[in-house]
């Protein structure tokens, strides 16, 4: 069944539509979510609740737009209010999570690529770590999912000077946090 049947048939009512998205966009959902929560139990818990809303909200959807930005929104802004939340509660930092990390990528490296590549990952992982939520988003959306400025500034309802502002000042803070990390 294709994307926009399933979209047809979650707005006649019918679950068997939403499976078809879920297996469509569960992946990357959860990396997203993951990207910025980075708890994959929560992002798994914002992954889900966002499949409920879209069933949910599907009847106001207009079929005539893209599904992905749609849904990809509402994981964003849920896996956002997710992480202030726990940022509040407790630490987001545990080897479980980074087991998981790695598992939900699903990268199919050899082993010499992934002893290449581990101590650059790692780097990122801890820096990315360090920037607020909010900016952990921003990246996650510029640059894992791919979003152009104007999209991003759609999707928060923000101006796109704002997005160049909250894109720039959380490249700074990278460039700033992997540079301090290499001089170690």
């Amino acid at each position: 069944m294709d994307e926009q049947a399933a979209i047809q048939k979650v707005k006649n009512g019918d679950i068997a539509g939403l499976e078809v998205l879920v297996q469509r966009y569960q992946l990357r959902a959860v990396r997203t979510a993951y990207l910025i929560t980075r708890d994959p139990h929560l992002a798994e818990d914002v992954a889900q609740e966002a499949f409920i809303q879209a069933f949910r909200a599907m009847r106001s959807f207009d079929a005539t737009r893209p599904f992905e930005p749609w849904f990809m929104r509402s994981v964003v802004n849920a896996a956002l209010k997710a992480a202030q939340r726990a940022a509040r509660r407790i630490p987001t930092d545990s080897d479980d999570a980074e087991e998981r990390f790695e598992a939900l990528l699903g990268k199919a490296e050899s082993a010499e690529e992934a002893w290449l590549s581990a101590d650059l990952k790692n780097e990122v992982r801890t820096a990315l770590d360090q920037l607020s939520p909010r900016q952990r988003a921003a990246i996650v959306q510029r640059y894992f999912l791919g979003m152009s400025e104007k999209e991003m500034a759609e999707l928060l309802g923000a101006p796109r000077g704002t997005i160049k502002w909250l894109l720039n000042a959380a490249r700074a803070r990278l460039r700033s946090l992997l540079s301090e990390r290499s001089v170690e």
